[in-house]
């Protein structure tokens, strides 16, 4: 053995499992005898100590690799295994020798994913320290096994360790836990979370890259009336019967995904809500089919404990195709269906209609900006006037209200006053319109002294009468303006007005001995109630425009007498009370001549004019008489 081998053996020390076993005291060399072999006796016998050191700590490292719990193997620059524990051979089944030369990767999966096998080949040529991943692997028996696999460099070689941990118990709790967390306690069903998780997940996903429909449809029902359950039997059985109807809607689910194909999922999104998905839908009839499966199911009674119950359900339905669509938008028209489906009379399923909703958005949009409107002074008045049947003067006008809306453009009353009374924005509204007419009015009256001055007719909500000092509001705005209570005339719908007490009734009354004028709008349309004729401080009705439009000749010549026996009985009666009558929707000289031979006081309409703005009604004065 030459110089130069014998200084190298002792210090060339293999990792464990290496092809190069340590050098032990039997193999060593004779001592020399020459000088020169004397000197590199000394330096030999220099390491010796340090070679049976490295030689111990070898052994030291192979019974630990050995008897170690945690399963690993050696895994040379190629990839294949080297040697591998007792623990990893019974983690998957099989003998240590078996898996010797076998590569690394096929062991622990690594090219189920792409980017852990990327990851590896990066460690494998020492790109990168470390790679660390979960794998489900499968037990030489067939049990699944769940493993976090690290691999790492040995320090000084090119080999790898490969480190591979049992977490199968670990996740098995966590995927116990995920299961409670996930699932509504009463039903068993999948929770909102679960639900809004496979939703996300269906929208994402390209199913027809696999064969699918790519669309997705959505039933979003209500239980009618569960509350009462809870009420008057009890939270026991109101669960009780949300358990029996989670069954039939999952029976009905099942087989419906039987019959069509495609997945579901039945969910309990809280309360007596609940949604069955539909991924890979095929349209709105199977929607439609299944929608109209769940009410029938829910519609059959309910046997529970003794108790025999009968509910019926309300459900939105929405199909559409799923790319564009997003999770948030899908279950915000689910739940505007669902109210559709109960503002239409419960028990019944309605799907999304688009036009429909931009209605509601619309007016979800004009609700949001109506009460600020005023104050940008977005409104506008135009007037149309009332005119006098016997000459066709003008007398008076009414002034109608207009929304100059930035997105929308102009927007006549009936768009925007309904949503008004209901957000309570009626009364600021109100207050602009009553104070914009009397301005007006007074000034045409100071334009034209000698002119018979005109009456404005202003219209009031319910809520102005409850929710506003609707008498201190008038009073203040007359004094304001200098107008004469007797120009004003505020009007009210028959509704409105037929069967007021208490607080309304004082407030018509104060109106009236200030010497300002009311007038029932729309009257023939309301209850009708004619006794409360005589105790209202009424002084004007305005027969509703239906009336009117009857007086048209339904063979070109010949009236209906009938709608002219009732509009007559209706005007001699309040000719009777006192009261003067206004009519309508005046269109056609054959309907304001049949008016004026009943007795109809003024008339409005087109024949004599649309509502015009402020400088055409100022035209109208103390002119030639209109179309009469």
């Amino acid at each position: 053995m030459s110089a130069h081998t014998e200084g190298r053996g002792p210090a060339t020390v293999a990792a464990p499992g290496g092809a190069h076993p340590p050098v032990t005291d039997s193999q060593q060399p004779a001592a020399p005898s020459g000088p020169a072999e004397s000197g590199r006796s000394h330096r030999r016998a220099d390491r010796t100590p340090r070679g049976r050191t490295a030689g111990k700590q070898l052994a030291d490292y192979r019974a630990a690799f050995n008897a170690s719990q945690l399963a690993m193997a050696l895994v040379d620059h190629e990839g294949l295994v080297v040697s591998a524990n007792d623990a990893l051979a019974a983690l998957l089944g099989a003998e240590p020798d078996a898996l010797r030369s076998r590569p690394a990767a096929d062991l622990v999966d690594l090219a189920a994913d792409g980017r852990s096998l990327l990851a590896y080949g990066e460690v494998l040529n020492g790109r990168s320290p470390r790679l660390s991943c979960t794998r489900r692997l499968e037990h030489a028996d067939g049990h699944p096994v769940w493993a976090e696999v690290t691999v790492a460099p040995v320090p000084g070689g090119r080999r790898l360790l490969l480190s591979v941990a049992d977490i199968t118990d670990r996740r098995e709790l966590q995927a116990g836990l995920r299961h409670l967390q996930m699932h509504d306690p009463v039903t068993r069903l999948p929770n909102r979370a679960l639900f809004f998780e496979r939703l996300s997940g269906a929208l994402e996903s390209s199913s027809y890259e696999h064969g699918g429909t790519g669309r997705i449809g959505l039933c979003y029902l209500d239980l009618d009336g569960f509350k009462a359950v809870n009420d008057t039997l009890g939270h026991r059985m109101g669960d009780r019967l949300l358990t029996a109807v989670a069954s039939r809607l999952t029976e009905c689910a099942d087989r419906d995904g039987r019959a069509r194909g495609g997945t579901r999922l039945v969910a309990r999104l809280g309360g007596d809500e609940f949604a069955v998905l539909v991924e890979d839908s095929t349209g709105t009839e199977q929607l439609a089919d299944l929608a109209r499966s769940l009410l029938a199911a829910l519609q059959q009674p309910f046997d529970l404990s003794g108790q025999r119950l009968s509910v019926s359900a309300s459900i939105g339905v929405v199909e559409r195709a799923a790319d564009g669509t997003t999770a948030t938008g899908l279950m915000q028209d689910a739940d505007t269906t669902l109210y559709w489906a109960k503002a239409d009379g419960k028990a019944r399923w309605t799907f999304f209609d688009p036009e429909r909703n931009a209605h509601r958005m619309t007016r979800q949009a004009l609700s949001s900006t109506l009460r600020p409107a005023v104050d940008r002074e977005e409104f506008t008045l135009e007037y149309q006037p009332l005119v006098c049947m016997a000459d066709g003067a003008v007398r008076g006008v009414e002034a109608l209200v207009r929304w100059q809306h930035p997105q929308f453009g102009a927007l006549a009353p009936n768009r925007f006053i309904g949503i008004a009374e209901e957000d309570g924005s009626i009364v600021q509204l109100g207050r602009w319109i009553l104070r914009t007419a009397c301005r007006q009015a007074r000034t045409w009256e100071l334009g034209h002294p000698a002119d018979e001055p005109l009456f404005v007719s202003v219209n009031v909500a319910v809520r102005q009468l409850w929710d506003s000092d609707l008498v201190a509001d008038v009073a203040g705005i007359l004094h304001e303006t200098g107008l004469a209570p007797h120009l004003l005339q505020l009007e009210l719908t028959e509704s409105a007005v037929m069967g007021s007490a208490g607080r309304p009734l004082r407030v018509l009354q104060a109106l009236s001995d200030m010497g300002v004028r009311i007038a029932i709008d729309d009257f023939g349309t309301g209850y009708s109630n004619l006794a409360y004729l005589s105790r209202l401080p009424v002084s004007v009705l305005k027969l509703d425009g239906s009336f009117v439009r009857g007086f048209r000749y339904d063979d070109g010549t010949h009236p209906n007498p009938a709608d002219e026996t009732i509009v007559e009985a209706m005007v001699e009666l309040a000719h009777r009370l006192g009261l003067t009558v206004t009519a309508e929707c005046v269109e056609t000289s054959g309907q304001a001549e049949r008016l004026r031979r009943i007795g109809c006081d003024t008339g409005q309409g087109w024949l004599y004019s649309r509502a015009v703005a402020p400088d055409r009604i100022a035209g109208m004065i103390g002119t030639s008489p209109l179309a009469i």
